[in-house]
């Protein structure tokens, strides 16, 4: 079914510089497999085997099925659809003698050194004042090859190799042109938009590195693209979400009681503490909502909510193949090896032996393959959505990602095997039915 699944991805991955982007092809994959659009404010309308999704701040989406039956549980997967870049600043042109540079600063924690000396450009959302002097949003990408960040030549840096510390204010501003472009930037992103300048008066841009992923190695076995971390996890949950509900499919039959939510998240490379992150009420609300509209009260919500499980999806460190002692002695996750089961004692990582044991069984009935990855031990590791979620809606939940090189550059590298090894056992999941016996044992 996932055969193909690389160059889905490819594509997914060019047309969503931002999340904001990747939102709105989520959309339009879910509109096309028949989902209704809802909107937080207003009044929900739910029928049994209806498909539905809600989006907000039209960077976080939760896509969600009604079973013709009562509901029992939820079977959800989450990801996150930011990925760490350079946030324009308001007032971003900077004059510096002949050239005009952008004023940036970090968002997310992010390799600085792979930015330079490669074609940039911009794109996020603008709020447009229309016609009967409403707001509206409209996406923008600058698709051209617009900026650049030239690096400082060795001969005048003679340390350069030896390591250098970037000042972001300083070194870190990309060049937009010379003395003559001077006020042209939002000219620029406004005709890229098709709207006047004079009517934006709210934007979220972004840089972005220009250029299609491509699939490389002696046997085609790797791919490289821009914001892996975490489309690559999102791209393979919604193609595994869209199959899971394909009624054509021979043995294609949900498990009763079943209720299958994607659940995809912004703001995760900041904290997740946003309106539209993890952190957020929003699936919290979603859920609520749900088993409010079917009917339900606050005992039937607590009750499918602990008969629950959610996969939180982000992908994970590969072993580097220049640097193998920075990777723990045992757990060495490797490309195209299986889906990363992601431990850490602190709970930075939210899997347990219970929830690990269950996507394991999982991996075992898609006949997919599965590695186990801990930090090491004396190495800071970061944190991801499923031990933040679980703060609003309290289930077990496996940390799970994706092996990959180069993490939180603009260009990474991950195994071609993968994404479709992600989709194949999400695509499971949610098809499957989950439910809890004495404290401690569950069945599938």
């Amino acid at each position: 079914m996932f055969e193909n699944i690389n160059e889905g991805l490819l594509d997914f991955l060019e047309k969503s510089p931002t999340a904001f982007h990747a939102v709105s092809n989520i959309r339009a994959v879910l509109h096309a497999s028949g989902y209704t659009e809802l909107s937080e404010s207003q009044k929900w309308e739910l029928r049994r085997g209806g498909r539905y999704f809600t989006v907000r701040n039209e960077s976080s989406v939760i896509a969600f099925r009604i079973p013709q039956e009562d509901y029992t549980h939820f079977m959800i997967a989450a990801a996150h659809s930011d990925s760490p870049s350079f946030k324009i600043k308001a007032n971003p042109e900077v004059k510096a003698g002949p050239y005009v540079k952008l004023n940036v600063e970090k968002y997310g924690g992010m390799l600085i050194a792979p930015w330079f000396d490669r074609p940039l450009s911009v794109a996020g959302r603008l709020i447009v004042r229309d016609e009967n002097g409403g707001l509206t949003t409209r996406l923008v990408n600058v698709d051209r090859d617009l900026l650049m960040l030239p690096s400082l030549a060795i001969h005048m840096d003679r340390e350069a190799n030896s390591g250098h510390a970037f000042n972001v204010q300083n070194e870190v501003m990309p060049l937009f042109g010379d003395e003559t472009s001077a006020g042209h930037f939002m000219e620029i992103v406004a005709q890229a938009a098709g709207v006047k300048k004079e009517a934006i008066l709210g934007d979220d841009l972004f840089l972005y590195a220009r250029g299609r992923g491509t699939v490389f190695g002696a046997d085609h076995e790797y791919l490289s693209a821009g914001h892996l971390d975490d489309l690559q996890c999102v791209y393979a949950a919604l193609q595994g979400f869209i199959a899971s509900g394909d009624s054509t499919e021979k043995g294609c039959r949900t498990a009763q009681g079943t209720l299958p939510v994607l659940a995809v998240f912004d703001n995760e490379e900041v904290g997740s503490g946003t309106k539209q992150g993890a952190d957020s009420t929003f699936l919290e609300d979603v859920l609520r909502r749900i088993n409010e509209v079917l009917g339900g009260g606050t005992e039937q919500l607590l009750r499918a909510v602990s008969s629950s499980f959610m996969v939180s999806a982000d992908n994970a460190h590969a072993i580097h193949p220049n640097y193998p002692s920075k990777a723990d002695p045992v757990n060495r996750p490797v490309m195209n090896r299986g889906i990363v089961i992601k431990y850490n004692a602190n709970q930075k990582y939210t899997t347990d032996a219970v929830s690990a044991a269950l996507f394991k069984m999982f991996c075992r009935r898609a006949d997919v393959p599965f590695q186990e990855f801990t930090n090491r031990s004396d190495m800071a590791g970061g944190s991801t959505l499923g031990n933040i979620s679980n703060a609003h809606v309290s289930l077990n939940t496996v940390d799970v990602g994706l092996p990959q090189l180069a993490m939180h550059s603009p260009y990474e590298a991950a195994g071609v095997k993968d994404t479709a090894y992600l989709a194949r056992v999400l695509l499971v999941i949610f098809r499957s039915g989950l439910s809890g016996g004495a404290p401690g044992s569950y069945r599938l």
